[in-house]
């Protein structure tokens, strides 16, 4: 058996069309919570070679050690999150993997196959979203960020303990 190239998936990303709902249905339906949120996320980057500044709305929550990503873009910027046409993609997006060197990882994927469809970073995190050559769909992520595995640890450690109380607390 081979070793996974990236190590364990760490997120699981799914897109929405209003977060809010989105959130109540993850803790109704799944009971998975608490959720922190943020408001008003950009990306500056590049989308199959056009650039531009994507914003959206961000809610992340875990099951087991896995993040889970909701997404609301909330721009029409040509993005991994919306149709040729401009409609926002709904339902799964990707999974992904927090990398220490985001250039290494996409280098490796990209030898293995896999090409980059979306570059894009911020102030907190860069982001590379790759896909098979012929196969649309889900998409494979690598996130690079300050702190970002110390954030995944202790959203595991804080749902494993959530008492359904206090389901959300917003930043930004």
């Amino acid at each position: 058996m081979t070793k996974a190239l990236f190590g364990p998936i760490d997120q699981i990303g799914y897109l929405v069309d209003d977060l809010d709902r989105g959130i109540a249905r993850w803790i109704a339906q799944l009971g998975v919570g608490p959720w922190t949120v943020f408001r008003n996320v950009s990306l500056q980057g590049r989308y199959r070679g056009v650039e531009g500044i994507v914003t959206m709305d961000v809610a992340l929550s875990y099951q087991g050690d896995i993040q889970i990503e909701l997404i609301q873009a909330t721009n029409a910027t040509p993005s991994p999150y919306r149709n040729a046409d401009g409609t926002p993609i709904l339902g799964i997006h990707h999974i992904a993997w927090v990398v220490d060197d985001l250039d290494d990882a996409v280098a490796r994927a990209s030898a293995n196959g896999l090409s980059t469809v979306f570059e894009a970073s911020n102030p907190a995190t860069n982001v590379a979203y790759l896909e098979p050559e012929g196969e649309t769909g889900v998409l494979y992520e690598f996130i690079q960020g300050q702190g970002m595995r110390e954030m995944i640890v202790a959203g595991a450690a804080a749902a494993r303990a959530w008492d359904g109380s206090n389901p959300i607390t917003t930043i930004g």
